[in-house]
């Protein structure tokens, strides 16, 4: 697997990096700070495809939106998790720097390349003021925040009050109480495509990786046992 890794990371790293530097002019002595999300304002957002079904998968490619420092820093976590992370053929990626109505959980096939594009939740906590955009992170129980890092998959269980749903281990220090917080990947009415084409943006959950109904039946069968789900922002 370490050779088909290495083989991945070299053919792929070109493609996986989406960003591009502008020519700076003479006359402009210093760049512009970016500019910040002001909480208080709603974003307007463009129209965007919302299917009945997982959105489309297509072959890693410039356009793929996975940025390289998430995909590389899970490669790393497939190596410092080895004895965890027994699943190796797929990960799934969570982009916490994207917008809430945005496709950010993915599905990588690490054999053949292709890359699936999901939604999902972020924590209350995480973003207060409800903005689309998850501004802090925590493990601390009861804090309703999203955590980052490194979990491994613990296989599809039913809960009480979110049902069908996939456990999920925290394998780091950002993450460790994951099981204690009952941070788990479930399905959600907030995280519909009717709740976004509604309100703009998906609602928050408590933690946990919420995602569309719809969604959740195969990504409940594929994420399985003992495969890594990594979430960064």
């Amino acid at each position: 697997m370490r050779l088909a890794r290495r083989g991945f990371i070299l053919g792929g790293a070109a493609l996986l990096s989406g960003c591009a530097s502008a020519v700076a002019r003479p006359e402009i002595a210093a760049a512009r700070p970016p500019a910040v999300p002001d909480p208080m304002v709603r974003i307007a957002r463009p129209p965007e495809v919302i299917t009945s079904q997982l959105n489309s998968t297509r072959p890693l490619d410039p356009r793929a939106p996975v940025r390289r420092e998430l995909m590389d820093r899970a490669l790393a976590a497939l190596d410092i998790h080895a004895g965890r992370i027994t699943a190796r053929d797929r990960v799934y990626l969570v982009d916490f720097k994207k917008f809430s109505g945005d496709e950010r959980l993915y599905e990588v096939d690490l054999h053949g390349g292709a890359v699936t594009l999901m939604r999902t939740t972020h924590g209350r906590g995480s973003d207060p003021s409800h903005t689309g955009f998850a501004q802090q992170f925590s493990n601390t129980p009861d804090s309703y925040m999203s955590s980052v890092g490194a979990y491994v998959t613990a296989g599809a269980s039913w809960g009480a009050q979110q049902g069908p749903n996939v456990l999920l281990d925290g394998l780091e220090y950002t993450n460790s109480l994951a099981r204690e917080r009952a941070i788990i990947v479930h399905g959600a009415d907030y995280a519909d495509p009717a709740f976004l084409a509604r309100e703009g943006k998906l609602g928050r959950s408590y933690g946990c990786f919420s995602v569309a109904h719809h969604d959740l039946p195969i990504l409940r069968e594929r994420m399985g046992e003992g495969r890594l789900l990594f979430a960064w922002a």
